[in-house]
């Protein structure tokens, strides 16, 4: 009874203030329908594939709007990728490496009713190894594919920003 009882008062303190989540404000700006276009790398073609995946998992989960073509979108996004980088942050006592950041750099265009507007991004993810070891393939994926939602959710609160300020006509 008391949990009904807190979670009634929760809605009705939300709904009472005006409370609306950066998703609606974001999917305002975006519309129903997004399509996506990961430009690919030349020099780094493998990264570019895991990006794009993400990508696409962040505009159907953060988003709320289904993914469609571009002929049939209300916005599409272009995504570049800029940069990916590993960088060393921690080293044990002997002097190996146990800790990298890994930084993902993306430059993105938003078309929408014949307006573009352009956006850049970046998001980063630590993760530890194992002292004088190599970055597996596996750990190398995992955190490229973070580092990108994590660039893709700084590009959605930029969105979101945009459609809880309306320009004024």
């Amino acid at each position: 009874m008391r949990i009904l009882l807190g979670c009634i008062v929760a809605v009705m303190i939300f709904t009472g203030c005006g409370y609306v989540s950066a998703a609606h404000y974001a999917q305002s700006v975006v519309g129903e329908s997004v399509s996506t276009e990961v430009l690919i790398s030349m020099e780094d073609p493998q990264n570019t594939v895991i990006i794009k995946d993400a990508v696409d998992t962040a505009v159907i989960t953060k988003f709320r709007t289904s993914l469609t073509s571009k002929n049939a979108s209300q916005t599409h996004l272009k995504i570049q990728i800029a940069s990916v980088g590993f960088t060393p942050l921690r080293y044990d006592t002997n002097g190996y490496v146990t800790t990298y950041r890994t930084t993902v750099n993306m430059s993105i265009e938003r078309k929408r009713l014949e307006k573009t507007h352009s956006y850049s991004t970046s998001g980063r993810y630590d993760f530890d190894i194992e002292p004088n070891a190599i970055i597996s393939d596996q750990a190398r994926f995992n955190a490229i594919s973070l580092s990108a939602q994590k660039a893709i959710d700084a590009f959605i609160a930029q969105i979101a920003a945009e459609g809880s300020n309306p320009p004024k006509e």
